[in-house]
């Protein structure tokens, strides 16, 4: 894999409406890590693409009615089988954050990465899921300067009390491991 124009090649690119123009394009100083299950504590359909392009049909779930109006959106999304997709260029602000704030700056969503893993609060993550994670997230510190490991969040950190992924079962330390060995 690499980065190329804000792409990461050559995993698949599906293009979320749901992103704009970030404030200042070159401040991209913060990766935030999400999980995500649709429906909620399910993996392995495309309800996730669907959701992220304003194409999910709120009949298909009865959680889907609560949901399909959002317009929400991830930089990356990582399967359970360890396979990326990207969603928003890089130097694109996606809406993965919401309100949030972190080392005194609001907004995350205008210099942060958003990473999903798929997965939940309760679900361990897979061996798989966290190789390609360490392997982005070396991409991505490498491509984007004001990046770094310190830098790197669960969206509970940015948005306490109102999220709470990665979760409990999300490995900071094995993370580390990875990235220090990369």
């Amino acid at each position: 894999m690499h980065i190329e124009n804000h792409l990461l090649t050559p995993i698949e690119f599906i293009v979320s409406p749901n992103c704009d123009k970030r404030p200042e394009p070159e401040d991209i100083s913060l990766i935030v890590i999400h999980s995500i299950s649709l429906p909620p504590n399910e993996f392995g359909a495309n309800y996730i693409d669907q959701l992220f392009t304003n194409q999910l049909d709120p009949a298909a779930h009865p959680y889907f009615k609560e949901i399909a109006h959002l317009k929400v959106s991830a930089h990356l999304l990582i399967n359970r089988e360890g396979q990326g997709k990207q969603y928003v260029l890089f130097n694109q602000r996606a809406w993965h954050a919401g309100l949030s704030q972190y080392a005194g700056r609001e907004r995350c969503n205008d210099f942060s990465i958003g990473i999903e893993l798929e997965g939940n609060d309760d679900t361990c993550y897979t061996e798989q899921q966290y190789h390609c994670l360490a392997r982005i997230i070396g991409l991505l510190l490498a491509e984007y300067p004001k990046l770094s490991t310190e830098a790197i969040v669960g969206h509970s950190d940015v948005a306490p009390g109102r999220k709470t992924d990665p979760g409990p079962c999300f490995d900071w330390l094995h993370l580390q491991h990875l990235l220090a060995g990369r």
